[in-house]
């Protein structure tokens, strides 16, 4: 077994505190990694808190993972030691099914098996995530991380990146395209790099007048403040692509006369309450509500060069080990801009607190 230093809620809305655990051995197919950089995503602190009832404690957090290969096992091909790879939200499926054989393992029908939060398929044994010292995954869920890409500032592209990038790719995202993104944040800041990117024009739609001038800098070219009731008159029809980022309570009705004729509206926020929608909202127009969910290795690989190609990653701020439970404070209170990555170096070199 492997020796591995970590942090760990040990109740439901516990604080994370140090934790000592071990990871079994490579097998022929596992490379194991030493974690060097870990975001944070909203879904941990969902997770700690127990907030969808699933939780299994003691749980380290932690799916946006990055680090360097330290071993292999001996059928590895695509990885070698010293390499930097990336863990996302999955670490195994079925393998067999029509959505793994397609590299869809999101929608594996066994279910994934999830970074941490869950049980490991063979040996039934917990799944402890990237707020540790190291991890070992199969390689055929490992990612490569472009070299040019500042590996920091990469880590979040392993869930909100791909969360963003798959929904503006499944709906022709390019020139021409007038894409809506709903909510500045996490998600919300990365898709209009992204839009960007390909070619669209991306449009901010908020509810703060103080983050237009960010989203600019970002690359927004308009904006709409959805509380002025003048503006969201003059953009009615004009979208081809809204994402919703918002994961809070919030009626669509009004986004939805945002799009233009057979426009559509994607759900990439996940409100734990029902939204309500106006059946009208969508017949006038032929509209379609749906919604996105992660995505597979080999489009989270596809995402990683796309990014890389454009120089795209996420806007953090790097905290150390030490200061988690700020951090969640903080991301309570939206007081984070956009995400924070926590510099698993501070495990190995600072002091516990």
């Amino acid at each position: 077994m492997i020796d591995s230093q970590g942090y760990a809620a040990l109740i439901p809305k516990g604080q994370l505190q140090p934790f000592s655990f071990q990871r079994r051995q490579p097998a022929a197919n596992d490379i194991q990694i030493d974690i060097l950089y870990c975001g944070i995503c909203h879904s941990d602190l969902h997770s700690v808190d127990n907030d969808m009832g699933n939780s299994l404690y003691p749980i380290v957090p932690g799916h946006e993972i990055i680090g360097r290969v330290v071993a292999v096992g001996e059928s590895v091909r695509n990885f070698k030691i010293g390499d930097m790879a990336g863990i996302g939200c999955i670490v195994d499926s079925c393998r067999h099914c029509p959505s793994c054989e397609t590299s869809r393992q999101q929608f594996c029908v066994e279910g994934f098996t999830s970074t941490f939060n869950a049980r490991e398929r063979i040996s039934g044994a917990p799944t402890l995530g990237g707020y540790s010292t190291n991890y070992v995954v199969d390689e055929n869920y490992a990612l490569h991380i472009p070299a040019n890409l500042n590996t920091a500032a990469a880590a979040p592209l392993l869930c909100a990146g791909i969360t963003t990038y798959a929904p503006l790719k499944r709906y022709g995202t390019g020139p021409g395209k007038r894409v809506g993104v709903l909510g500045l944040g996490g998600l919300g800041h990365l898709a209009i790099k992204m839009a960007r990117a390909m070619g669209a024009t991306p449009v901010i739609i908020t509810t703060s007048p103080d983050k237009t001038a960010d989203a600019a800098r970002l690359g927004a070219e308009a904006f709409i403040l959805s509380g002025d009731t003048t503006q969201m008159a003059q953009h009615v029809g004009t979208l081809d692509l809204i994402l919703d980022t918002v994961s809070g309570p919030h009626d669509p009705n009004a986004y939805l006369q945002l799009l233009k004729l057979e426009g559509v509206m994607c759900l990439i926020g996940v409100p734990t309450q029902p939204l309500p929608v106006s059946s009208l909202s969508l017949v006038f127009g032929q509209k379609s509500l749906t919604g996105s969910f992660i995505g597979g290795v080999a489009e989270t690989q596809e995402m990683l060069e796309f990014c890389s190609q454009h120089d795209i990653t996420a806007d953090i701020e790097l905290i150390r080990i030490q200061d988690v439970n700020i951090a969640y404070e903080r991301m309570q209170r939206n007081d984070v801009k956009y995400r924070f990555v926590i510099d698993m170096e501070s495990m190995r070199s600072g002091p516990a607190e």
